[in-house]
């Protein structure tokens, strides 16, 4: 059932992203566009492990990683319509973004990205074992809904962090 509700979503994502002319196409770093970005959500992998811990927040590390096959594209800041759940029930939380928001990150094969999510230590926290969010590339939205499992904790006052070169 759980991968059936990713399916309807990004095939949703795709029919939504067709009709709407405003949505950043994912353009490839290159020229080339001889394969699919590998900026749409189908097309990468993305993980959740801990991170180094800073004073009062914990953090985790969201990697993005794409299979060869796949052209190189362009993201830019944090990614945005954050949600979390557990077990497939969404958690009521709401995060914010830190950082700079204008620096563009080439991502592929063998150039993966991550983020951060920063949490702080003295808020109520709840488990969840998958981030669902939204990717951005510097002429606006990639269409689709990205997925990333892994067990953490999340509160109030939860942060993304932009994207990074890196694993």
């Amino acid at each position: 059932m759980h991968v059936n509700r990713r399916t309807a979503i990004t095939l949703t994502a795709m029919l939504l992203a067709a009709a709407a002319p405003t949505v950043a196409q994912a353009s490839p770093a290159t020229e080339s566009g001889a394969a699919p970005s590998a900026c749409r959500p189908a097309n990468h992998i993305a993980k959740i492990t801990d991170a180094p811990a800073s004073a009062g927040h914990h953090h985790y590390r969201v990697t993005l990683t794409a299979p060869r096959g796949y052209d190189p594209c362009e993201l830019d800041g944090s990614p945005t319509d954050v949600r979390f759940s557990d077990h497939g029930s969404q958690t009521r939380l709401t995060v914010g973004r830190y950082g700079d928001q204008h620096t563009a990150v080439t991502f592929g094969p063998g150039h993966p990205v991550h983020f951060d999510i920063q949490v702080p230590n003295d808020a109520r926290q709840v488990s969840a074992d998958e981030a669902s969010f939204t990717l951005q590339a510097p002429d606006g939205q990639i269409p689709g809904t990205s997925f990333a499992e892994g067990t953490l904790k999340v509160a109030t006052g939860t942060l993304i962090g932009p994207l990074r070169q890196g694993a």
